[in-house]
């Protein structure tokens, strides 16, 4: 059983010449992401401090550097 129907050649090149998209489309698609972008801001500050205070840890590195209270 042969599939006869899909035998279309893929094009090599596609091009586009026009967008046909309304402005309060854009808008919205715009406000979309930009609302979109605040849960994933916090996710990213809440990984990178939590990365930072491991990293704190390790290294001792605290409000005074590293000439803290460590090498007193």
């Amino acid at each position: 059983m042969s599939d006869a129907t899909n035998t279309r050649p893929i094009p090599a090149e596609v091009r586009l010449t026009g967008l046909d998209l309304p402005f309060g489309r854009l808008v919205l698609f715009f406000v979309k992401a930009g609302l979109a972008a605040i849960p994933a801001a916090l996710i990213l500050l809440v990984t990178f401090g939590a990365i930072g205070a491991v990293l704190r840890g390790l290294f001792r590195l605290g409000w005074w550097g590293a000439h803290g209270p460590m090498f007193y």
